[in-house]
């Protein structure tokens, strides 16, 4: 049974997180899904990615393409990801089930901590899935490094 791990973005926007939680997710040996609300937000993404630095850079591709289910990292609107993720990673309060972070072995929940609204988004998602039974962590950066702040 999966986790969802929440991350609460203070200092790094998630540009600059987003590359570094897919980059464990891989080398955990897991497909990611990053799913997100809007296309345009995700083509925003999907160029960022592929401007980042050489040695770090992340093979993925854009849901629709002829090889998405080849694909290690699928950027997606969809709940339905083609590439088979073990890990989905949400960005913008795209939507993520009990069953789902249940199906998964990691589900990790990226919102802007500087953004009220989805602070209010990332607690009803908290909420909904704790409720089900879902473990669940909490992931701050704001002393400047990550820490755990809570579990369920």
């Amino acid at each position: 049974m999966g986790a969802a791990y929440f991350y609460h973005l203070t200092r790094r926007p998630l540009e600059e997180t987003l590359p570094m939680l897919i980059g464990k997710a891989r080398q955990a040996g897991w497909r990611v899904a990053v799913r997100g609300r809007d296309s345009a937000r995700l083509d925003w993404l999907d160029q960022k990615l592929w401007l980042g630095p050489e040695d770090g850079f992340l093979p993925h591709g854009r849901a629709g393409g002829a090889h998405d289910a080849r694909q290690p990292v699928l950027l997606t609107t969809g709940q339905q990801a083609a590439n088979d993720p073990a890990c989905v990673m949400t960005i913008d309060g795209a939507e993520v089930s009990a069953e789902e972070v249940a199906a998964l072995e990691r589900t990790c929940v990226l919102f802007d901590g500087n953004d009220p609204a989805a602070v209010q988004t990332a607690r009803v998602q908290w909420k909904a899935l704790t409720d089900k039974g879902c473990a669940a962590q909490y992931w701050s950066e704001e002393s400047g490094r990550w820490e755990k702040k809570a579990e369920r």
